[in-house]
């Protein structure tokens, strides 16, 4: 949109990561001192044409039943308000904003005022939480100092636009001007916000998007409540000045802005007109639209963070935007654009109209689609379509002619609100304070403790099963157990069941016991991340390679096979394994590969995590076992290294088959991993051993480990009488 005169801009339609200048905000947030070109290269992603087809099927299988459930179930008008306010606040839960942060006092100052062609800018900040800076400009009418008129007003919010001069951010307002300026020589007030991340502080869209930074997950965090909550306060703002109708407000942005759009209309019921543009698609679009490289380019490894809530409640995005009914909203969209696909914005259209139509021809009228020509551009056709939508909503004015007339633009210089980084200015690490983790603080004596726990205990559980795995399958498939191989060699005997987890998610458990021995004393299950399942192939070897369905060069590791078969042999032991999806004969990517972040990226927008899933997985291996000969009666011992061992932990939880657990080397904590959807609210991995007991938990946990990490168990045992959780350092 800018002249080849004006500075550079960089466009950011929701991957930035493909932008030098706001990759290097994004590092310089995280503290980072690397350049792009000192970035570590990832090697070139190896193909899983099973996993990868697997786990596609299920997306699609998940999303259509998302799908079926939204919005077909509406009757009368009464019996869709009765429901909206369950909806409003379940959506602003999954903003990361239930309760509602206190609207604290906003502080706003002025910077500066600069003269435009028509209108003034004045340069204003305003702290949305304590240290969370929102810089904008809020643009008047020419005369509104001396009219003491009210205008019907405009609330901004930027997509990826940020301009950045010598390395200095003059935020995404910058580059949004025309739409501001137009609006205030034209009668309202305008007031246009940056974002969190590309901002004149700039914060963090990217957490789970290149970052790494899955614990996000774990407390149900994202950048779009923060976006969300910065443009609810932007209202506060707006109410205090003297020159805005508070009647006639209206809320429009484009691509990222479109999608703060979308959720500013679904919590707030302040605004009266919306347009969010190119800024909304399914989730069928963004989970199972068509790629050039499967789950590399689709939609959503096109979007960062801040376009998506916490989907907890398994919403399609058509939930979103039925709660701006009956306000007056036009869908804005092109029609080859990439990032929001035209089937994908039509769907949503058309589910939202029976909404609106609950409320009679009248309402009708205040729901419109405009499709326009071209790629993801702010073309003319858009910009004179928010502009007739806006008069006439909050001006009743239909027949004043609409023009692109847009006036000459400001510098990035004149715009700019502020001349340094503000003491104690918390944008850039907000994401560490937004959400807090849940206080986990025991009482001070023993007795209270015993007395106390048993309610803690039945809150934590109903914790885990409403917030964290609510994901689960209500009804789930058939195991189908069937044996897909029973082989023997060298004096073991393996056997492999096929059996079916959720729907399209088939797997394979594998029993191993010496060759001949009768019903075994006790299974030890173990569950295997990556390195455990080549371990695992390589301890039986070749001979066994194709009941494995391993399909790499096998090197038996004959040591550890004779100690496994003497081991079976002498304490009556099965050894069994379950690899969950994604792992093993199901894995569809490489660790850290783009296939695997945006395949993980997935599972929130369906209200699980990949992690969470591993649970499940777990559980139906757990119910398979018993299904084995003589395998019916036979204790079970869960144990895993890593990750692996919390996976193992969580399913125990669940499942009181389970006798007891060896945990090696386990994280201390949730923030280290496994990600679980909203745990972080609930319980820590501390909290979660606690709930095992009194069934016996072994850690192995290195020598070096604070003697204080297991304080929270150890203590909730002691009160209770038992003894069951034991600490030994690894190598004992």
């Amino acid at each position: 949109m800018l002249g080849a005169s004006c500075p550079p801009v960089i466009l950011l339609p929701g991957f930035p990561m493909r932008f030098a200048a706001s990759f290097a905000i994004a590092l310089l947030a995280i503290g980072s001192s690397l350049t792009l070109a000192q970035q570590p290269k990832k090697p070139p992603t190896r193909s899983y044409p099973q996993g990868e087809k697997m786990i596609a099927e299920y997306f699609a299988n998940q999303v259509q039943q998302i799908t079926d459930h939204c919005l077909t179930n509406l009757t009368t008008q009464a019996d869709w308000e009765k429901r909206r306010p369950e909806l409003r606040r379940q959506f602003l839960e999954m903003m990361g904003l239930w309760p509602l942060p206190a609207r604290t006092d906003l502080k706003p100052v002025i910077t500066g005022k600069v003269e435009g062609e028509g209108f003034t800018v004045e340069k204003v900040h305003f702290q949305s939480w304590p240290g969370l800076y929102v810089t904008a400009n809020l643009y008047l009418p020419k005369d509104a100092a001396t009219t003491g008129k009210k205008y019907p007003t405009i609330l901004y919010v930027c997509g990826h636009g940020n301009v950045v001069i010598d390395g200095v951010s003059y935020g995404s307002k910058v580059h949004y001007q025309y739409h501001p300026a137009w609006f205030a020589t034209h009668g309202y007030v305008a007031i246009v916000l940056d974002t969190l991340q590309l901002s004149e502080i700039p914060g963090l869209h990217h957490g789970t998007h290149h970052l790494n930074l899955w614990w996000w997950q774990t407390r149900g965090y994202t950048p779009a409540g923060i976006e969300c909550w910065n443009a609810m306060r932007a209202l506060d703002y707006l109410e205090t000045r003297p020159e805005v109708d508070t009647k006639h407000i209206g809320v429009t942005g484009r691509s990222g802005g479109g999608a703060t759009s979308w959720w500013i209309l679904a919590a707030d019921e302040r605004p009266q007109a919306f347009v969010p543009v190119a800024g909304i698609a399914d989730l069928e679009a963004h989970l199972c639209h068509g790629a050039v490289a499967p789950f590399q380019d689709g939609v959503i490894s096109g979007h960062c963070d801040c376009m998506y809530p916490v989907n907890s409640y398994r919403w399609d995005f058509s939930m979103v935007a039925a709660l701006a009914a009956p306000r007056a909203l036009l869908l804005g969209n092109s029609d080859n654009d990439r990032i929001f696909p035209v089937d994908g914005y039509r769907r949503i259209a058309e589910k939202v109209r029976k909404v609106y139509a609950l409320y009679g021809p009248a309402a009708e009228e205040k729901f419109q689609l405009l499709e326009t020509k071209g790629p993801h551009v702010d073309t003319p056709e858009l910009r004179i379509g928010i502009n007739k939508w806006m008069n006439r909503w909050l001006k009743g004015d239909t027949t004043t002619p609409v023009q692109d007339d847009l006036p000459p633009k400001l510098t990035p210089q004149q715009l700019k609100v502020l001349d340094r980084t503000p003491e104690g200015a918390i944008n850039a690490t907000v994401h560490e304070y937004f959400i807090k983790p849940a206080t986990q603080t025991l009482p001070t004596s023993d007795a209270v403790i015993k007395e106390w726990w048993p309610a803690r205990r039945g809150e934590l559980m109903k914790g885990l099963t409403e917030k964290v795995f609510a994901g689960w399958p209500q009804s789930p498939p058939p195991l189908a157990a069937k044996l897909a191989s029973d082989v023997t060699k060298d004096g073991v005997r393996l056997r492999a069941i096929d059996f079916v987890s959720e729907a399209g998610i088939p797997l394979r458990l594998f029993v191993q016991t010496a060759a001949g021995a009768d019903a075994p004393k006790q299974v030890i299950l173990s569950v295997l991340d990556d390195a455990g399942w080549e371990k695992w192939c390589r301890d039986l070897g070749p001979q066994f390679a194709e009941a494995l369905q391993h399909d790499g060069k096998l090197e038996q590791d004959a040591a550890m096979f004779a100690q496994n078969r003497a081991a079976m042999k002498t304490n009556g032991w099965a050894f069994a394994a379950i690899a969950p999806r994604g792992v093993g004969p199901t894995k569809w990517a490489d660790a850290g590969t783009p296939t695997d972040i945006h395949i993980r990226r997935r599972f929130a927008l369906i209200g699980q995590t990949l992690d969470g899933q591993r649970v499940w997985d777990i559980r139906r291996a757990l119910a398979v076992l018993p299904t084995g000969d003589g395998l019916q009666t036979t204790p079970i011992r869960l144990q895993g290294t890593g990750e692996s061992g919390i996976l193992a932990l969580y399913a125990g939880l669940f499942e009181p088959s389970v006798t007891g657990f060896d945990l090696w080397q386990p994280p201390t904590t949730h923030r280290d991993g496994p990600t679980f959807l909203n745990v972080a609210r609930i319980l820590d991995i501390p909290q979660a051993i606690a709930l095992a007991g009194p069934r016996p938990v072994t850690l192995h946990v290195p020598a070096d480990q604070d003697a204080r990490t297991w304080d929270w168990p150890l203590r909730v045992q002691r009160a209770n009488g038992q003894s069951g959780l034991s600490i030994k350092s690894v190598g004992e």
